[in-house]
C-alpha cells in the first residue's frame, strides 16, 4: 500500500515486540491539524500511523519504535500498552468537534493497513482494540460509530452477536452473583476490573466501554441482556 512518510520526533525504544493494535480517532477539527500535533515535539504525543478521511495513510513512527499514543492504559494484563502496541490515529473530529461517520475510503485504508501490520507481527484478534478499551475512564475513541463489525468481517478483531440473555438489566448500585459474573467476564476479556460483586462506578465505565466497541447501538453503562449475551459470545471465541 502507498504510505506517505511524515516522521514524528515523539518516540523512544520499545520494551517488547508489538502484540497489540490500538485504534484512535484524532479528536481534532481537521486532519492537518492532527498531523501537525502528532509531529510537534512539544506535544509529546504520536502514533505509528494516521489515516485521513480520503484514505491517505501517513507513517509517523517506525513500527520497531514505541510511539506515545495510549497513555495510562491496560489490556489483558499489560500496563505498558505503548511499549507493546502499534497505534493508528483515524482522522475524525470526535465527540468534542462534531463526531461523524467514518468514510468508506478511510475504513478501507484502515483495513488494508491492519492487514499489512499483521503480516509482520503476531497480533491476535482479541488484541485489536480501541483507545476506550485500554483507557475506559479517560477515552471514548474511536467511538460507537467506528465499524468494528466491518473490521472483524475483514478478518481483524472480534465481533459476536447473540440473542439477549435472560434476566433483568443490572446497573450501578446492585450487588450479587450476577454482578460478579459480569465483572469476571469483562476482566477475562481484557478490562482491568477485579470482581467485587458490587456494580460500582468503575464497572459502569467498563460496561460503557464494552458497549461502545461491541454493542454500539446503546451505550449507557447498564448491563442488559444483549450486553451480557455479547460478552459471553465474545469470551467463547476469544480463547
Amino acid at each position: 500500500m502507498n504510505i506517505i512518510e511524515a516522521p514524528s520526533p515523539n518516540f523512544d525504544t520499545r520494551t517488547a515486540p508489538p502484540s497489540m493494535l490500538v485504534l484512535h480517532y484524532t479528536g481534532m477539527k481537521t486532519g492537518p491539524e492532527a498531523l501537525e500535533r502528532l509531529c510537534d515535539p512539544d506535544a509529546k504525543v504520536s502514533a505509528h500511523y494516521l489515516v485521513e478521511e480520503d484514505g491517505r495513510v501517513f507513517r509517523l513512527v517506525a513500527e520497531e519504535r514505541r510511539a506515545w499514543h495510549a497513555g495510562v492504559s491496560y489490556w489483558r494484563g499489560r500496563r505498558n500498552v505503548n511499549g507493546e502496541s502499534i497505534g493508528i490515529e483515524i482522522v475524525n473530529p470526535g465527540h468534542e468537534w462534531g463526531y461523524r461517520q467514518f468514510p468508506d475510503a478511510q475504513i478501507e485504508s484502515v483495513i488494508a493497513l491492519v492487514a499489512d501490520i499483521r503480516s509482520r507481527w503476531d497480533i491476535e484478534d482479541r488484541d485489536i482494540v480501541g483507545h476506550s478499551d485500554v483507557a475506559p475512564d479517560r477515552k471514548d475513541d474511536p467511538g460507537e460509530l467506528f465499524p468494528w463489525k466491518r473490521l472483524a468481517q475483514a478478518g481483524h478483531g472480534l465481533w459476536a452477536e447473540w440473542p439477549p440473555a435472560p434476566g433483568a438489566p443490572i446497573g450501578e448500585g446492585e450487588e450479587g452473583a450476577a454482578v460478579f459474573a459480569l465483572q469476571a467476564g469483562l476482566t477475562r476479556l481484557g478490562f482491568d476490573l477485579p470482581p467485587s460483586s458490587r456494580f460500582d462506578a468503575p464497572t459502569t465505565v467498563a460496561v460503557r466501554a464494552f458497549q461502545r466497541h461491541w454493542r454500539p447501538e446503546k451505550v449507557d453503562g447498564i448491563a442488559d441482556g444483549e450486553t451480557r449475551a455479547r460478552l459471553i459470545a465474545l469470551l467463547r471465541i476469544s480463547t
